[in-house]
């Protein structure tokens, strides 16, 4: 089959090639996968994939077996996550919310985008420093204004004490003059509109590949109450609404179950007059003269008569 379709028998360095090119692309399978999974929270890990494939690609970039695909790959990646200001301030709340990684971590992933944006080096190592750590502070200070309406919302701003008892110290109950400060704003280490800032100062936890973030939340709810039902929302986020199978597979939209009797010349016409039309700034075609194809009855049966003269042709031949 390979013999008839490409003229020869594959080489050594045709296998070798294929298990290259096999290599490299299991990256990218792997984290669609990953990004279509919807059985547990991913949110948080969304900029640590992205950043990843940008590495791989960039890995490749100078490769003479790839220069030919991966500069195309780079401009798509790009276009969609090459530039923070394009993403979306949730993808970043939810690395903030993420106890592995916060505010040191976010630091780092908007210093590497400025880097691999900075192809004509008009950027300093300063300047890209100190627009990071801008960024980073520009995030934190939209995910507090965010924490506020979930705190006037919750209604907590004078109770959230009752909900930190990890945090309240032990008092003696008929003592209600301590009772009351224990209970009141005055007490500043349980003052609910520092839950978050406490969160953030803390240092990140150590990495744990095995680790459940929504478990870790639920295990600190006494700490940050706020905060958790807020992580709660957040990072219960898909990374991806489209099924990696429709954004990935064209094949399957064209080989169906009903036609798998396709051949190879045809389903690349297919795929291809598809591409073409999609990408084309000017319609090929009249949308009138489809429309009064579609409405010719009689076209519709001589349609339908050159296929059947093709199924019996078919099964003269076969016989």
């Amino acid at each position: 089959m390979f013999q008839k379709t490409v003229g020869r028998v594959p080489s050594h360095s045709d296998f070798e090639m294929i298990k290259k090119m096999m290599e490299f692309l299991e990256k990218f399978k792997k984290k669609t996968e990953k990004v279509s999974c919807s059985t547990k929270p991913i949110f948080h890990t969304y900029t640590r994939e992205i950043l990843d494939i940008e590495q791989h690609l960039r890995k490749h970039e100078t490769n003479p077996d790839f220069m030919f695909m991966v500069p195309d790959m780079k401009d798509k990646y790009d276009k969609y996550w090459g530039d923070y200001d394009t993403i979306s301030d949730y993808v970043f709340f939810a690395t903030l919310l993420d106890p592995q990684c916060k505010s040191k971590f976010m630091k780092v992933v908007f210093t590497q985008m400025l880097k691999a944006k900075n192809k004509d080096k008009k950027m300093s190592a300063d300047e890209i420093e100190s627009k990071a750590r801008a960024k980073v502070i520009d995030i934190e200070c939209k995910l507090d204004k965010f924490f506020k309406t979930y705190l006037e919302r919750s209604n907590m701003t004078s109770s959230s004490q009752q909900e930190t008892p990890e945090e309240v110290v032990n008092f003696d109950d008929e003592n209600e003059f301590f009772g009351s400060y224990m209970t009141s704003g005055s007490f500043p280490s349980t003052s609910s509109e520092s839950q978050l800032q406490r969160y953030l100062n803390e240092d990140p936890i150590g990495f744990d590949k095995g680790y459940d973030i929504l478990t870790w939340w639920k295990n600190n709810a006494v700490r940050f109450p706020i905060v958790a039902r807020m992580a709660r929302d957040i990072l219960g986020m898909q990374i991806s609404t489209v099924a990696s199978e429709s954004t990935f597979s064209n094949g399957r939209r064209v080989i169906t179950d009903y036609r798998t009797n396709l051949s190879v010349v045809i389903v690349e016409a297919l795929i291809c007059t598809q591409d073409w039309l999609r990408k084309s700034s000017l319609p090929i075609y009249d949308y009138d003269e489809v429309h009064d194809v579609l409405a010719d009855d009689d076209l519709a049966i001589d349609i339908v008569d050159a296929i059947h003269n093709l199924k019996l042709t078919g099964k003269r031949s076969g016989n």
